[in-house]
């Protein structure tokens, strides 16, 4: 793979930016309730970082694809307000700065985010009565499969919903241009050992990388709390991802898709089992796991917040799932098929998730992952 294709990749893998109705800033609400579901165990790895190791003068947090719109911030509200409660519970001097990052890729919408900030800055000033230190908020695009921040500089890591992206999507072990998943976009149920050996290969790469560049740069004492879409091998389809494969077959039986394009496209996202999310960490080696759990969620998590009548029918909840989908993958999907056939896709798509959810159950499964670093 070359180093003009992996930047090439870098600047297509970005949630669609801006506030339009079809924007991610406008259909992240699911990412939203995970973040909530992992609160608790945000507060406990939070607290016990404080307990642990003494940030009287500058707490220094990093977000880690960190995507746009506003959820990124109400994160990072949540970690402050713990960080300022627990301060207080265990008699210490909250810290007088704190020092925030955002980061995610190159392509990032970071606008999105920066226009908040001062909303951000004064209800966290409101709420503490000027009890609370100064905070800075950075920007820090690049890729987290590498170097970010200097040895030994940041407290806290937090990332949702970014680690089951890959640096790249898998490739075959041939020299042959042969596809390495025919017909599909991602795994499915019926895909061959070969597409998951080559795309956990590629994860375990990938994570490591991970694991040693943030170990690099985690401070003694520090935490990184991890969520990300993984895998039930029990569950006949995974991701939403899978459905993408099946429109895209559709399209191509019909001529409105190159039959040879879908074959060679593969997404670069691969959802572990939490059993192989604890085997590369104990492999990699730099980190204690302190937590690892799976939490399930429904692709169409939050969406009775939507609906003022409550009539939540399966036309519906196909829409709303094809709304959120496509925030995510639209820029990478019209990048390789155009974006004239977008709006065709994604109205199939709905129609087809709608028809799913008449006989499966469709959810994900969440990895939540805590770690220190080995002293």
């Amino acid at each position: 793979m070359s180093t003009n294709y992996l930047m090439a990749t870098e600047r297509v893998l970005h949630m669609k930016d801006g506030l339009r109705e079809t924007s991610y800033a406008k259909n992240s609400l699911l990412q939203r309730k995970v973040a909530m579901k992992v609160k608790i165990i945000l507060e406990e790895n939070v607290k016990r970082m404080m307990s642990n190791i003494n940030i009287e003068s500058c707490c220094k947090i990093a977000d880690l694809g960190c995507s746009s719109g506003p959820n990124a911030l109400i994160t990072m509200s949540n970690i402050l307000n713990i960080m300022y409660n627990a301060s207080l519970s265990l008699n210490k001097r909250v810290p007088r700065v704190f020092q925030i990052y955002l980061n995610d890729l190159f392509g990032n919408d970071f606008n999105s985010i920066i226009k908040l900030i001062p909303d951000f800055y004064q209800s966290i000033h409101q709420e503490k009565r000027g009890n609370f230190g100064t905070c800075f908020i950075h920007a820090t695009p690049g890729s987290f499969y590498g170097r970010l921040f200097p040895d030994n500089y940041i407290h806290f890591f937090h990332s949702s919903y970014s680690l089951h992206w890959l640096s790249q999507a898998p490739k075959t072990s041939s020299n042959i241009a042969i596809p390495l998943n025919k017909g599909n976009v991602y795994i499915t149920s019926t895909s061959s050992s070969s597409v998951y050996e080559a795309y956990f290969k590629q994860f375990e790469k990938d994570f490591k990388l991970f694991l040693k560049s943030r170990s690099e740069e985690l401070r003694s004492g520090g935490i990184m709390v991890l969520t990300f879409i993984g895998r039930d091998k029990t569950r006949k389809i995974n991701n939403p991802a899978e459905v993408i494969g099946m429109v895209l077959n559709g399209m191509v039986q019909e001529g409105l898709v190159e039959e040879e394009k879908l074959d060679f496209f593969d997404l670069p996202i691969y959802g572990p089992t939490a059993e192989e999310v604890g085997q590369v960490i104990e492999r990699e080696g730099s980190f204690t796991l302190q937590t690892l759990k799976t939490i399930k969620i429904g692709w169409d998590a939050n969406l009775e917040e939507e609906v003022d009548d409550g009539i939540l029918d399966s036309k519906i909840r196909g829409e709303f799932i094809a709304k959120s989908i496509r925030a995510v993958l639209e820029p990478i999907l019209s990048a390789e098929f155009s974006e004239d056939i977008m709006d065709e896709l994604f109205s199939r798509y709905a129609t087809l998730v709608a028809q799913l959810i008449e006989v499966e159950t469709l959810e994900y499964t969440n990895v939540v992952v805590t770690l220190t670093k080995h002293s």
